[in-house]
């Protein structure tokens, strides 16, 4: 295993230090002398010659991959799948060039959130599937990176799921909770400044000013060795009505979902779009209940009791709707649950990323169970008051 540059320079200067302690007067000397040459050594220079630039390319024929017919993601030379640890010992450039293959295509040059809909999501008079993924890195279309890069886009991806519902005549709308918001560079006006406190004693705010000014310093010391190469500070500048997962979801449903003509629409949300979904019923109990016909989860994190879900709401999901949570159970297979609120069972994998490529199949399932249940409900009911409008006219 190789040992990095700086390495050995901070090894040398330590061990060099130890001995010249152990000394006389003519050592403590030298030490002193050492400790002023570390404290004039440019951290953050030494690490930009240490570390690679942190430049990447943008497309995946840039990265040097490409997916296969299969739908996995392999070297185009190679065949091999993706290597993290591109360079031994940079685990840092590995990691930021693990980041930039995921924002492949990604563009952040204005302050707006997007969405993808098929043709006929609006028009549908029948039925819309919404896609919601959970919260991190992914985005819209998305599951989990990790297994886009290290297995199959079917697994990865909402494709299959998409696919099947247009070949089934739903139509589709898929969410991204995740792009709440653009970085752009701090500007001076945004830089804390310390209060002039003027009600308080010279003395004391000297020490304030004192106290803030070394914590800034260690504070800078420490993100230079953390991200050598970051020149700017730059800020979050947060999408109007998308700041969070949450509010995401119950923007497209004011705005799209509930003016789309679909009789029946369902839900997909995985992990913590199980819990922006549960809010969306907080906020919007009676649409919701009137618009959605069945709720699949798939290893939601959704808690009723922490986002105070009252007892109709509660209710409701016990009805339509089911979470299928990571097990080590066959698929469908019922799961105890603590908290009142929805079935669980199984999703056939104990790995909370698959969960919802493994129970692609009971979902669809169940979607079509609960439309049918829902048709021969409204059936039944049309057949009493077909039946009591005749016994008045009697």
């Amino acid at each position: 295993m190789s040992i990095s540059i700086i390495s050995l320079i901070w090894l040398t200067l330590w061990i060099n230090m130890a001995q010249l302690q152990q000394g006389g007067p003519d050592e403590k000397e030298k030490t002193t002398a050492l400790k002023d040459l570390l404290s004039r050594i440019d951290l953050d220079e030494l690490m930009k010659k240490d570390e690679p630039p942190l430049e990447f390319p943008d497309t995946l024929e840039g990265f040097e991959y490409a997916f296969n017919e299969k739908g996995q993601l392999r070297h185009i030379a190679t065949g091999e799948p993706f290597i993290f640890n591109a360079r031994e010992d940079l685990h840092r450039w590995n990691q930021k060039r693990y980041e930039a293959l995921g924002e492949v295509d990604a563009t952040e040059s204005e302050p707006k959130n997007f969405i993808f809909m098929s043709e006929d999501a609006m028009t549908n008079p029948d039925k819309l599937m919404i896609l919601i993924h959970g919260s991190g890195v992914v985005r819209a279309g998305q599951w989990a990176r990790r297994l886009i890069i290290n297995e199959d886009l079917d697994s990865g991806t909402q494709i299959p799921y998409i696919k099947r519902a247009m070949d089934e005549g739903y139509g589709v709308i898929v969410l991204n909770p995740n792009e709440n918001y653009i970085e752009v560079e701090k500007t001076k006006s945004q830089v804390h400044l310390s209060s002039d406190g003027s009600d308080e004693p010279a003395e004391k705010r000297e020490r304030k000013d004192k106290t803030f000014k070394e914590a800034k310093k260690r504070r800078d010391f420490y993100e230079k060795y953390r991200n050598p190469q970051k020149e700017k500070e730059m800020v979050p500048l947060y999408i109007r009505d998308n700041g969070s997962p949450e509010e995401h979801l119950i923007y497209v449903w004011d705005h799209f979902i509930t003016h789309s003509a679909a009789e029946n629409t369902f839900f997909v949300a995985h992990s913590y779009g199980g819990l922006a979904f549960v809010e969306l019923m907080i906020q919007r109990e009676a649409d919701v209940k009137n618009k959605v016909t069945a709720v699949a989860l798939t290893d939601s994190v959704h808690n009723v009791w922490h986002q105070e879900a009252g007892k109709t709401i509660r209710e409701w999901m016990r009805e339509n709707c089911c979470n299928w949570v990571s097990s080590s159970e066959p698929l469908d297979t019922s799961v105890e649950s603590m908290l009142p609120d929805c079935p669980r069972v199984s999703a056939g994998t104990e790995r909370h990323e698959l969960t919802s490529w493994k129970s692609l199949p009971s979902i669809f399932k169940f979607f079509t169970e609960a439309s049918e249940a829902k048709n021969s409900s409204l059936k039944a009911a049309l057949t009493r008051r077909s039946h009591r409008i005749k016994h008045e006219e009697i």
